[in-house]
């Protein structure tokens, strides 16, 4: 394929990709969405921010109106508030800087040196964040362009101000979409999967015509389940943030939600490490044949006790309000199957010992399952006696949504 070739098919993925954006953008709320809004909001504030800059403040300055802008304009409320406060500081920071090195020792070659050497001494500052290099940068503009003089400095403390005021008003405007309950979807189709999977474990275990690279596959989908976790907890955590300082209000009574969520994220991470090794037992299994060495009565019991195992997840997983009276029944059930596998197992039998070794796996990884689902069942009712004593609505149900 020649250059012009590749560039033309790179052009159409491009393309592609962004009408398959702009089609989910305009279809229905999410991520898309939100992204097409804040650069919408970003757009016009930048743009009135510049207008108003270039009528009311000399040229010089207007350029960091619209800059601000970009800066107050983040994907929360909190966070604009924030990356905007500690602009402002670094800008203050800067000029000061240069103000004063300019009145005290002149505008030289080796002044703009130890300018430089100090403003990135103060960008180090914690409390700067990621804007600590705005102290560098200003301080430059005002050594520079402004002499260090003070009505420079004033011009631009009001640039500034006026790029986070339009920044700011936009979000005022048109606030950020709140997506509390697609995160709580987001959970629930987690738990959702991997009960499907506990199920398809099962399976193998009731007779199912089950090949080893199913098993292989099952093993790649906890790793993906895993990065899905790890994804569906920064869509809480940008959540959570979304709900400080925002217009429609703070945490509430739904927004209590979220914090459950996360905790339900951990019990299923949590989980599924001990589904990877119990898996990873049952390939090895398969692989050797040492599964067909299992007697009948224990594949029955076991697959039996997956199936409890799968429908408490499932239990948990449920965006309606968890019924605890029925996942700890179902754990019960669940716990009281295995202790008679578990005396059955330990029961005198003829069978070799790497039989002993498949079960005794098997049966551990499935206790410590059981066990990790009774304490996350713990911790998430007592998100919801939390929520429930904070909002005053007492709830008898015991899970993580709300």
């Amino acid at each position: 394929m020649t250059k012009q070739g590749e560039t033309g098919r790179r052009v159409q993925v491009v393309v592609r990709e962004q009408a398959g954006f702009l089609r989910r953008a305009v279809g229905g709320s999410g991520h898309e969405r939100d992204a097409l809004l804040l650069g919408a909001k970003t757009v016009v504030a930048a743009m009135v921010a510049w207008v108003l800059a270039r009528y009311l403040l000399p040229p010089t300055v207007s350029t960091f109106a619209p800059f601000t802008a970009l800066v107050a304009l983040q994907a929360t409320v909190y966070r604009s508030v924030r990356d905007s406060a500690q602009y402002l500081v670094a800008m203050a920071a800067g000029a000061a800087l240069a103000a004063t090195l300019a009145a005290v020792l002149g505008v030289h070659g080796w002044t703009f040196g130890l300018l430089t050497l100090i403003a990135l001494c103060i960008g180090r500052i914690r409390r700067f964040g990621h804007q600590g290099t705005q102290v560098a940068i200003v301080a430059f503009f005002a050594f520079s362009s402004g002499q260090g003089k003070i009505d420079y400095v004033g011009h631009l403390a009001a640039s500034v101000m006026l790029g986070a005021l339009c920044g700011l008003a936009a979000h005022l405007v048109l606030a950020p979409a709140r997506h509390i309950h697609h995160r709580q979807q987001a959970v629930s189709d987690l738990y959702t999967a991997v009960s499907r999977r506990l199920d398809d474990l099962a399976d193998v275990f009731e007779g199912a015509d089950r090949h080893v690279e199913c098993v292989r596959q099952w093993r790649r989908d906890w790793r993906r389940l895993s990065v899905d976790c790890e994804r569906i907890r920064q869509g809480i955590d940008t959540e959570v943030e979304n709900s400080r300082l925002h217009p429609r209000g703070g945490l509430g009574s739904t927004d209590a939600a979220l914090p459950r969520a996360r905790a339900a994220v951990t019990v299923a991470e949590r989980a599924m490490d001990h589904l990877r090794s119990m898996t990873r037992a049952l390939d090895y299994a398969l692989d050797s044949g040492e599964i067909t060495n299992l007697t009948a009565s224990f594949k029955a019991g076991f697959c039996a006790l997956l199936r409890k195992a799968a429908a408490a997840m499932e239990e948990i997983g449920k965006t309606s309000p968890t019924d605890s009276s029925r996942l700890a029944a179902l754990l019960d059930d669940a716990e009281a199957e295995l202790e008679r596998i578990q005396q059955q197992e330990w029961a005198p039998a003829e069978a070799p010992p790497e039989v002993h070794s498949l079960r005794g796996t098997l049966l551990t990884d499935t206790g410590r399952l059981l066990a990790e689902l009774r304490s996350g069942h713990h911790s998430l009712a007592l998100h919801v006696v939390n929520a429930s004593s904070a909002t005053s609505d007492v709830r008898p149900e015991g899970g993580w949504s709300a």
